[in-house]
């Protein structure tokens, strides 16, 4: 384990804006005036407590300047919804989309935080009437939402969960769509999407997202690079992060150093193929 005490923020993230993006992004801000690789995913893209993410380490590797538009905790809406993002994400050789979990976005039961994907904001009728018992008022987040929904019913949840895989496969196409160039798959997990549900619990991120949908997104990308790591890497826990006292239990949810290099390691010769 590794921390220092510093305050509210053990890493300086550099934060930037793009464009007339309200989001903040991982910096050093880059100029993208020559050729260079987009990277747009949710934590894991944006490396939160780790000194050099994947995107550092592919950038290191190929030579080539990439620009990271990680977004924590953010869901594909975040994504469709920021000009500034997908007209550079348009402009880069290529562009890297992390897989992300299907519970934060607005779909027909309930809206999110257009910028904040992990905030939910409202039910519509529809899911007050599946849950006429529920007093959604209670819920400021997703994953509140759906582990509270799935242990009153979990019939009634599976209605609720297959709304949201369709929503995710018409969405991750939406954004691929939108993004003009070669576009990469990434699935960055410590699950592999053919693992089976999990008999309690939602299961590991990203959330519902399983071997069939992203089968369903493979015609619409240049390449699927798929990275699990393995056991002894998953083992090191927060070994070599970063990251104050208050956010140890934060820490411990996610991947670790080694897995951002295993990540790296994955994307370079797919990169360089198409560059």
């Amino acid at each position: 384990m590794t921390y220092l005490n510093l305050g509210e923020c053990a890493l300086d993230y550099y934060p930037c804006r793009y464009g007339k993006s309200k989001l903040l992004f991982r910096g050093p801000r880059r100029e993208m005036t020559g050729d260079f690789i987009a990277m747009i995913g949710s934590t894991e893209t944006y490396g939160k407590f780790i000194e050099k993410p994947f995107s550092a380490l592919v950038e290191h590797a190929i030579g080539m300047e990439t620009v990271n538009f990680g977004c924590v905790n953010a869901g594909v809406d975040v994504f469709i919804n920021e000009p500034s993002v997908l007209e550079a994400c348009g402009n880069a050789r290529v562009t890297v989309i992390q897989a992300l979990g299907a519970q934060n976005m607005t779909n027909r039961f309930y809206a999110v935080h257009p910028r904040r994907n992990d905030r939910f904001l409202r039910a519509s009728a529809l899911l007050k009437t599946i849950y006429s018992e529920v007093d959604f008022a209670e819920f400021s987040f997703t994953k509140h939402l759906m582990n509270a929904l799935q242990a009153i019913s979990p019939e009634r949840f599976s209605v609720v969960q297959g709304e949201l895989r369709a929503a995710w496969v018409a969405r991750t196409k939406l954004l691929i769509n939108k993004i003009e160039g070669k576009t990469i798959l990434l699935w960055f997990s410590d699950r592999s999407p053919d693992s089976p549900p999990v008999p309690n619990g939602l299961g590991r991120d990203p959330l519902f997202v399983d071997r069939s949908m992203v089968e369903e997104i493979r015609p619409h990308v240049s390449e699927v690079v798929e990275v699990v790591p393995d056991v002894l890497t998953l083992a090191k826990g927060t070994e070599g992060m970063i990251y104050s006292p208050l956010d140890e239990l934060a820490a411990r949810e996610l991947m670790g150093v080694g897995a951002h290099e295993q990540v790296a390691a994955a994307l370079v010769e797919p990169l360089k193929h198409l560059l």
